[in-house]
């Protein structure tokens, strides 16, 4: 049972060899936090809140002065085995232990943090000792730091006279993501703002630095960040502060004496003029490939009153596309879209502020500069209308009021939230609660002070300013193939038979170290009968309003209605399908009801926390080849404004206005946004790719939002090879806008159905604006799909390494296989992909999915230096079954399975979840009825399964990666069909 304390400790008391610093009520979460300091210099945050996800992470101000990695490569390391659990992967054997919410480690520019969350409170401590010994007493073996740092290895490991390679996960991992504008740009404004701090060096690694390491650097680093001196805890929850504070004192404090370490960082001193940076990355994109940004250095972010003004001044210039500054950029047609890293950032000791474009051609870096600079100057000339600051201060509070699990656990945004001003040596409580700064801020605008007219007019003064010109190379790639060439060549110029026989010795040492069997049951785990049967069942009531059925939800949002309104559809002309996630992208960005998107998107901001539009694709849970398509508008807003919201969901809905000039903006950004996602999620495309052959519900996957959907929109962007001019782009468009307004006639003829998440006081609000607009009787459609043809794909783009991917058609949701399907993607994935793919093959990931809804299974690798090597793995992956295997493995992957089966929700989302699963068919009985038969999942089951659906001869392949694969995999008897991204 949770446990907590009845009420928060005073200020003075002590806890053990802790001291109560400071008890501040936090009313806007409902919570109070809890500031303590340890004898040992230790800090520790603790938030009180009825919260049954539990949240817990230490933190280390880490401040490397060079860039191979030595921050990021003793994240992994230290992971890696510890002194009470010394098995090669403690993190990643948890994982299927464990019933975790969330479990993972980072490093960022200046620290690492180790976090997780989980509902079971045994499974807390049970994290809770894993992630303590793990940081503070890894056991950091020579073998881990090769395998995940870097390491020479010849090709054939025990041939010294064959090509010697460079080889570890960080560094793969690394190059991979350095492969990107987006990642190099972030590494070059580190170092173009703040070239004399830590900032200036890379702190993931640059990949040909990553050699430079050596393993007594790597101790050394740990040796001298990860101790108590410079630890900051983090608690949350429902829970005993005492128990985990007792746990924490005798686990690690107990072992340690103070320490001394000065990890500040200082402030950057200022430049007497602004400063050019060129920068490039690998890209072929040389017409639309360009970025400009301008970005200077500001006062230190842990001041509590600068960073919350740069926020609210961000916002109001730049957060919605009628904003004064992002209108006039985009308007201009200089580029098609904001640059990356445009806004105000707080995560350097000194904030920035950047603003740029992207999607441009050589030799726009004066325009785009000057028209920056002078867009601004005439914002600070002529003011900030009163109605556009209003509109930005109503978004900030309902980001204090949200209280929300949607993409992160709740405990965790706190924990990040108040992190910041906290490492910086700031007032950690401003980062959760900014009252004294709001009331500073809205006394001085209603004095009629130029609050932000000024801070603009100081930024514009400001020398230290760096223009950085981002330019797509599309040599580059190639170059740094032969330059990792030249670096192996020269770290190995001097090497003796000696020095080859050693890398020999110590690349079979590692592969013995990998083959060999430890023993998990070191870890604590959890069983099968902590395991809740039952699935969430919230209340809500429904309504039918004429064709318009209505669920109401009451959950305690904290003033906030969330309302949904998803429209399933009739036939969809097959011209048409390619066209829908086009049409749900711009609807919400356009006009409507007589308001051009300026108007209507000041409209949005004023009245709403936001609104979006989405395609979707549901199956019955019995029927795969049951196919369905739905459109769903959603928004939420404060109480007060709901009835506004609902008016601005019917207009989107009833009355959008599309124009030329406004969806070419739209396009253009886009496709920018899509061919820059390429290389960072790789595996997802490669994914749907392989999907699409088998399956005709992922065919639509693949079509609204993969590669075949940014081929599709390069088309309409770009037009037909060899076409240019505005002529054709803009009959191109103007036929996209008539078969928008076919889909915006079907849409208002299909099936709506309606979800109101509010407060008890709230649920009454009156829809009826938005369900009256369905008066047709069009029954939902069935789109008629066939899988694409079949036969391995290969999309090539500027990528150094491979991702890899294949699929196979299974069964639907209530078939007795489906869960023994999804034990197995869960046994693969922790006992056989993470030690073949990623521990041997160097790949930064690797796993094995089931869509138990779409029926689809997969295998994927990432960021991964090997093609053959890799589907050799997957289809091995049958041998593997045949290895001892017993009740433990078998139980974790069922662990593993059930948290899919029981995801971590809030009062925003958990209604709209059973509703819309309940119209579905994914009824709270069809859903534990599928628990129970995952609960008695045999190993026999998996084999059985694997032999009936795992098949070669239902495999279909493809991959994304930046070369043809087809010399590599002939001797697999693949032939992949080669297309440019």
């Amino acid at each position: 049972m949770t446990m907590q304390l009845t009420k928060p400790p005073t200020v003075g008391t002590p806890l053990g060899r802790y001291t109560v610093e400071r008890v501040e009520a936090l009313p806007e979460m409902q919570g109070t936090l809890v500031l303590l300091r340890h004898e040992l210099g230790a800090r520790h945050a603790h938030v009180i809140r009825e919260d049954d996800n539990l949240a817990f992470g230490v933190t280390f101000p880490t401040v490397p002065k060079d860039s191979t990695g030595v921050a990021h490569i003793l994240e992994h390391v230290a992971l890696m085995g510890s002194q009470k659990y010394p098995v090669p992967d403690p993190f990643f054997a948890m994982a299927p232990r464990s019933l975790n919410t969330f479990m993972n480690a980072m490093t960022a520019n200046d620290w690492t943090t180790y976090p997780f969350s989980t509902r079971n409170v045994q499974d807390y401590f049970n994290l809770l000792s894993v992630y303590l010994d793990a940081t503070f007493f890894p056991l950091l073996r020579y073998e881990s730091f090769r395998q995940d740092g870097h390491r020479f290895e010849f090709e054939k490991l025990d041939d010294p006279t064959s090509t010697l390679k460079l080889q570890g996960v960080v560094y793969n991992e690394m190059k991979g993501a350095m492969a990107s504008a987006g990642a190099v740009m972030w590494r070059s404004l580190g170092k173009a703002l703040y070239p004399d701090l830590t900032y200036a060096v890379n702190s993931g690694g640059e990949p040909n630095d990553i050699p430079g390491l050596t393993y007594d650097g790597l101790r050394a680093f740990h040796a001298a960040h990860y101790h108590p001196s410079n630890a900051f805890f983090f608690t949350y929850g429902n829970q005993d502060l005492t128990r985990v504070l007792d746990e924490i004192e005798s686990h690690v404090m107990a072992r340690f004496a103070p320490q001394s370490l000065d990890v500040s960082v200082p402030d950057q001193p200022d430049f007497a003029e602004p400063r050019r940076v060129d920068v490039t990355y690998p890209g072929s994109d040389v017409e639309r490939g360009g970025q400009v940004l301008l970005a200077w250095k500001l006062g230190r972010s842990s001041n509590p009153d600068l960073n919350l003004r740069w926020s609210v001044l961000s916002d109001v210039l730049l957060g919605n596309p009628a904003a004064p500054l992002t209108r006039p950029l985009i308007e201009s047609g200089i580029g098609s879209a904001l640059a990356d890293l445009t806004g105000y950032r707080d995560s350097f000791r000194e904030g920035a502020f950047a603003v740029g474009l992207k999607g441009l051609s050589a030799g726009k870096a004066a325009e785009v500069e000057k028209l920056v600079l002078d867009t601004l100057a005439g914002i600070a000339r002529d003011g900030i209308p009163a109605d556009l600051i209003a509109s930005s201060l109503h978004q900030f509070e309902i980001g204090q009021k949200e209280v929300s699990n949607s993409g992160y656990p709740y405990g965790l945004q706190v924990m990040f939230r108040l992190m910041g001003p906290w490492l910086y040596g700031g007032d950690p409580v401003t980062g959760l609660r900014l009252d004294a700064e709001l009331n500073s801020l809205r006394a001085d605008l209603d004095s009629g002070k130029r609050v932000f007219e000024s801070m603009l007019e100081e930024l514009l003064a400001l020398p230290h300013r760096v223009t950085m010109v981002v330019t797509p190379d599309p040599l580059l790639a190639s170059q740094a193939e032969q330059a990792e060439r030249e670096l192996v060549e020269r770290l190995s110029k001097d090497f003796t038979d000696e020095d080859r026989a050693r890398i020999v010795r110590e690349s079979l040492q590692l592969q013995s170290l990998q083959a060999q069997e430890s023993d998990p049951n070191v870890l604590p785990t959890l069983a099968l009968s902590d395991v809740t049967p039952g699935v969430q069942r919230p209340d809500y009531s429904t309504t039918q309003e004429g064709r318009a059925l209505v669920g109401r939800v009451p959950q305690p949002t904290g003033g906030l209605s969330y309302l949904d309104v998803q429209i399933r559809l009739p036939d969809v002309p097959a011209e048409l399908l390619d066209v829908l996630p086009l049409y749900t992208y711009a609807v919400t960005r356009s006009g409507a009801a007589g308001q051009d998107y300026a108007e209507l998107s000041r409209r949005i901001e004023a009245v709403t926390g936001g609104v979006g539009a989405s395609a979707g694709v549901g199956t019955a849970p019995d029927d795969l080849s049951a196919v369905r398509l739905a459109v769903t508008f959603s928004g939420k807003a404060l109480a007060r404004n709901a009835e506004a919201l609902v008016a601005v969901l019917h207009d989107l809905i009833a009355a959008p206005e599309f124009t030329r000039e406004r969806t070419r903006q739209l396009l253009e950004q886009r496709l920018s946004g899509m061919k820059a996602s390429v290389v960072g999620s790789g595996s997802a495309y490669a994914d749907r790719l392989a999907s699409a052959q088998v399956s005709a519900a992922a065919v639509l996957e693949e079509r609204f939002g993969g590669l075949t959907s940014l081929a599709t929109l390069k088309a309409i962007v770009e037009g037909p090879e060899g076409e240019s001019g505005a002529e054709g782009l803009d009959a191109r468009i103007d036929a996209l806008l008539g078969q928008f307004s076919q889909l915006q006639e079907l849409i208002t003829r299909g099936q709506p159905l309606l979800c109101l998440t509010a407060t008890p006081d709230d649920i009454g609000l009156d829809v009826q604006p938005i369900t009256t607009l369905f008066t047709g009787d069009a029954p939902t459609g069935r789109p008629a799909l066939a899988p694409l043809a079949t036969g391995p794909q290969a999309r090539t783009t500027d990528s150094p390494v491979a991702f890899n991917a294949i699929a196979y058609p299974t069964v639907p949701y209530t078939h007795p296989d489906s869960p023994a399907l999804l034990v197995l993607s869960r046994l693969l994935r922790s006992e056989y992909m993470l030690k073949e793919i990623r521990e041997k093959g160097g790949a930064y990931g690797g796993g094995a999915g089931f869509d138990t809804r779409g029926g689809v299974f997969s295998m994927t690798s990432y960021r991964d230096p090997h093609i053959a090597r890799t589907y050799q793995v997957f289809r091995d992956a049958r041998a593997f079954l045949d290895t001892p295997l017993g009740e433990r493995e078998l139980t974790e992957a069922i662990l593993t399975a059930s948290k899919i089966l029981d995801p971590l929700t809030s009062p925003d989302t958990v209604g709209r979840l059973r509703f819309y699963g309940d119209q579905a068919g994914f009824t709270p009985e069809v859903q534990e009825s599928f628990k129970a038969r995952l609960l008695a999942v045999k190993l026999d089951d998996l084999r059985r399964v694997m032999d009936t659906y795992l098949t070669p001869e239902r495999a279909a392949y493809a991959l994304v990666a930046g070369r043809d694969p087809n010399t590599e995999v002939e001797g697999l008897g693949l032939k992949f069909e080669v297309q440019g991204v």
